[in-house]
């Protein structure tokens, strides 16, 4: 039995045992550790790629209009030549009895040194005569927009000049002017060739702009410019040409940006819409940009994250073996001696003591009963006076926090008083400089810089807008006023008296709702929404349902709605739409600071359910009141 009993023996299994149960405590942790922080970095790697993706698109339509103006500047730059053109042009019509049939265009182009094509627009919008052939019998009113500028521009206009297009017969770049004549039966119109001024417009290209843009995001595979009649400005074939054309021309027709996912490879195209526009030109100019995106690099790096992740597991997971196996060594050693010592002792060496293990615990198995007391009582002491400095500590450390609190206090005291005196000077600024914009439109009007001057206005006002959002989340998170019982139905009408010129239905409410005098923001808020980005003729509806211990409101609109990949984050701070009557992104999130003070929640929805291109439709409830006083 004791031969069975041997200290090896009980070695070796005790050991065993450790060495098990410390690995199943931390390979567990080391995987779980890797797991987390594989998991964490992945988010962030789509976050931080989405990130770019936004930043390399909005970057291109900034260079995209910023090389639009260089060449719009150009263009204008040849005005004064096309309208000194006109002058033999006009001549040689009265010449021949306002009869162009008789007129000699030929003899006009070379007298204007042969770089200028003649054309005479009938009343229908069909080129008529012309000296480029390939041109004579285009018919105009098959371009809508375009029939109806040169209709007004013959019938009511006089000189104007539109940009450097491609003409439509051949492609090539052309400067046009357009004339109406005196008895304003038709429309006279200069050509200038593209040999005039290629050399010197072609130094601006938009391929050569963004191209140093594309290369800063890894995720772009290929990118590609189309003009509004879908043809490629840029020179690069890919797969799928005649869907992507087709995705061209509806993201041109709706002038919105568009996007495909490959369900399979998770590649994903986008077809931006860059507003290029402008009343002053009848041509449209705008553009569309095809950004096609490939998950190959974004899977390139989690793979290489992944097995990064899994050689250092591997490599701890060894450390760990490594390590329990020498922990689990040492901290048997002792057992093994003082179960040599008892053996000893057992065997009837009654005198053998046991050994210093070179462990405070193992030393006090050695101490007879008497010792271990007075260790107790040591340790008691110990306890009493540790507790007694935790004690002092305890009060030293509320005097601090009480101390703190007041700086805090004070610091934030300060932090208001700045924030009123930035408000306080922006808004006089503001108010300033609005007073000098209105004098200066006052000045412009009818003129070109009108419009710049209106985008001015249109910034002080908005920066207005957004000291008027910073004032009221500020008001509603120090405000410590308890809530009380308001009628619903004045709150509603009043607001609805600030939209006079937007079709508002409302059928009235006796509701009474607990709330504050910050209730109409959420109003305020949700009708301009309404209006701002329904469009045209949008109708809203508001509605009040009685819910017994709650009241659902519901604004509703018949614009163009909100996708469903919107709005779970669309009550989000500094959350914005992707139109060019998004704004500062803080509308709809005091919406949700005060419903949610309320005791209610808000969400967006559809007006028709499961058909957002219908119109949106904003629902929060309330907690109902007793009786207005």
């Amino acid at each position: 039995m004791k031969e069975h009993m041997t200290p090896a023996a009980r070695q070796l299994s005790f050991t065993r045992y450790l060495i098990i149960a410390m690995l199943l405590i931390l390979i567990p942790i080391i995987v779980f550790i890797s797991f987390i922080d594989y998991t964490d970095v992945e988010q962030t790697q789509v976050e931080n790629s989405q990130i770019l993706r936004k930043q390399t698109e909005r970057s291109i339509v900034l260079s995209i209009s910023l090389v639009d103006a260089g060449l719009k500047a150009f263009d204008d730059s040849l005005t004064e030549e096309m309208r000194e053109g006109f002058v033999p042009f006009l001549a040689e019509y009265e010449r021949a009895g306002s009869d162009p049939a008789e007129m000699d265009l030929a003899a006009v182009k070379a007298e204007l040194g042969g770089i200028m094509d003649l054309y005479v627009i009938n009343e229908s919008g069909v080129i008529e005569y012309t000296t480029c052939e390939p041109d004579r019998g285009l018919d105009f009113s098959t371009i809508p927009y375009f029939y109806e500028y040169i209709t007004d521009l013959r019938q009511n206009g006089s000189f104007a000049a539109d940009r450097i297009v491609n003409e439509m017969s051949t492609g090539e770049l052309r400067k046009y002017a357009y004339m109406p004549t005196p008895d304003r039966r038709y429309l006279l119109e200069l050509g200038l060739a593209e040999s005039e001024f290629q050399q010197y417009r072609s130094i601006l290209k938009y391929s050569d702009t963004v191209a140093a843009l594309i290369a800063l995001n890894p995720n772009v595979e290929n990118l590609r410019i189309f003009n509004w009649r879908g043809k490629q400005v840029t020179n690069v074939t890919v797969p799928g040409e005649e869907h992507r054309h087709a995705m061209v021309l509806q993201a041109y027709e709706q002038k919105q940006d568009l996007e495909t996912v490959n369900e399979t490879t998770g590649d994903v195209i986008r077809f931006i819409f860059v507003d290029l526009t402008s009343p002053e030109y009848a041509s449209d100019l705008s553009l569309i940009v095809e950004m096609a995106y490939s998950t190959r690099f974004a899977a390139a790096q989690l793979n290489r994250l992944l097995l990064t992740h899994t050689f250092i597991a591997v490599i701890a997971v060894l450390f760990a073996v490594g390590l329990t196996a020498i922990a689990a060594h040492r901290v048997t050693q002792p057992i093994r001696r003082i179960a040599d010592d008892v053996d000893t002792i057992a065997g009837g060496d009654l005198d053998h003591a046991v050994g210093a293990t070179g462990g405070a615990e193992f030393v006090r198995l050695e101490r007879s009963i008497n010792t271990m007391v007075a260790a107790l009582k040591t340790h008691i002491d110990r306890l009493t006076a540790a507790e007694q400095r935790e004690r002092e500590h305890s009060e030293r450390l509320e005097e601090q926090v009480l101390e703190r609190t007041a700086d805090l206090q004070k610091s934030n005291e300060k932090v208001n008083l700045y924030l009123d005196i930035m408000t306080h000077d922006i808004g006089n600024a503001n108010n300033v400089a609005g007073l000098y914009a209105d004098h200066l439109l006052s000045e412009v009007a009818g003129e070109p810089e009108e419009a710049y001057v209106q985008n001015i206005r249109k910034g002080l006002q908005k920066s207005s807008q957004i000291l008027k959002n910073v004032n009221t989340i500020r008001q509603i998170r120090e405000s410590r006023l308890p809530l009380t019982s308001l009628a619903l139905d004045p709150v509603i009408r009043s607001e609805i008296g600030h939209y006079s010129c937007a079709a508002i239905r409302y059928a009235g409410t006796d509701a009474c709702v607990l709330a504050d005098d910050l209730i109409s923001v959420i109003f305020t808020n949700l009708l301009g929404n309404a209006v701002k980005f329904g469009g045209d003729g949008v109708r809203i509806t508001i509605r009040v349902e009685d819910q017994g211990d709650t009241v659902t409101v519901t604004v509703e609109d018949t614009g163009p709605g909100i996708p469903d990949g919107m709005k779970e984050t669309l009550f989000d701070r500094l959350s914005r739409g992707e139109t060019k009557a998004s704004g500062s992104g803080l509308g709809l999130y005091i919406c949700k600071m005060l419903v949610e003070r309320y005791g209610g929640r808000i969400w967006a929805g559809d007006r028709v359910p499961g058909r957002p291109e219908e119109g949106a439709a904003f629902r929060f409830t309330l907690r109902r009141g007793g009786p207005a006083a």
